[in-house]
């Protein structure tokens, strides 16, 4: 290791860490912005011109789904990369980050972009056509 170079606190470590699980969250939610989410509001009994203009966003769904897509490989990799550093035994590390909520976060993300990738494909299924 250099000797000039300081590493990074914890926290500045595992800041990528949330941005990328916060950016797989929102990438997911406008992924499902076109088809699930209008379908899940209006069973639940909402209603309105707007959910029926949310279709709108499906030609969009590639760019949402690059920018999900991309997030989550940067969270997966920063929370299982190997050699990952952590903090020394007695070490004072400053507010270190639930790695259980993070995989969490991470993981249904990733089912929510799944499943918002073969919504078209099970949808005749679910509405009957």
């Amino acid at each position: 290791m250099n000797p000039h170079v300081k590493p990074l606190p914890q926290a500045d470590r595992e800041m990528g860490t949330k941005i990328a699980a916060t950016g797989g969250i929102l990438g997911a939610l406008a992924m499902t912005s076109c088809c699930i989410l209008p379908l899940l509001l209006f069973s639940l009994g909402a209603s309105g011109a707007w959910i029926g203009r949310m279709g709108a966003m499906y030609q969009y769904k590639w760019f949402f789904f690059a920018f999900a897509g991309a997030s989550l490989a940067y969270g997966f990799w920063k929370l299982y990369r190997p050699g990952r550093k952590t903090c020394d035994a007695g070490a004072a590390c400053a507010r270190p980050i639930n790695q259980t909520l993070m995989k969490i976060a991470l993981w249904a993300s990733a089912l929510v972009v799944l499943a918002a990738l073969s919504f078209p494909y099970f949808s005749p299924f679910l509405i009957g056509y």
